[in-house]
């Protein structure tokens, strides 16, 4: 089967996703700092958020846009958009948050752990419901499967619940009239509405 036309991978600018992603993970880390200036002890001025906790600041910087530009320039490289390419920019990402330690096992082990949570997610359908929902199912076309998978015979469920009440199979009236003759004897004879009836 060939491939269809949209099945092509489409390259993405690497550089511009990176800078967005670390300006969106500096204001994280800016809005972070600022939470933990508020909560210091003693009363300091604003400017300490970035000269006391600007540590923080740059590493949450550093850590978004290493994440996204590594992951978009892996799918670049290999063509592809899958759970690999989360777990290289992990493991990146995992790096630069062990440089702040200064020693290799720690940067290692960061960037391990963060690259098998990256790629662990991103396997599992990149969402907290699960690997079984799959994205390329139609919502709509799931939905519609398992009502008609589930769907009961009309007849069964009359019969459990029994008519009336708003159910109203075919025949319905007549044993109606039927069931009132016999019980309380009175001969009901419809009516009907439509002047232009003979």
């Amino acid at each position: 089967m060939a491939p269809a036309e949209d099945d092509h991978y489409h390259p993405k600018d690497a550089i511009h996703s990176g800078l967005y992603n670390s300006m969106v993970f500096g204001g994280a880390g800016l809005l972070f700092a600022a939470v933990k200036n508020s909560l210091a002890r003693k009363n300091v001025g604003p400017w300490t958020t970035f000269t006391k906790n600007g540590g923080v600041i740059a590493t949450f910087t550093l850590v978004g846009g290493a994440y996204e530009f590594t992951r978009v320039a892996s799918a670049n490289l290999r063509e592809k958009e899958d759970y690999w390419n989360h777990g290289i920019g992990g493991f990146v990402a995992g790096a630069v948050i062990g440089l702040r330690t200064g020693r290799m096992p720690r940067i290692l082990g960061y960037g391990a752990l963060t690259a098998v949570s990256c790629a662990a997610f991103e396997f599992t359908g990149g969402t907290l419901r699960g690997y079984w929902n799959a994205p390329q199912v139609d919502e709509y076309e799931r939905k519609e499967m398992l009502r008609k998978n589930r769907r009961r015979p009309i007849e069964e469920t009359i019969a459990e619940i029994g008519e009336g009440r708003g159910i109203r199979p075919p025949g319905y009236e007549e044993r109606r009239r039927e069931r009132i003759k016999e019980r309380y004897g009175i001969d009901i004879n419809p009516v009907c509405a439509d002047p232009d009836a003979a």
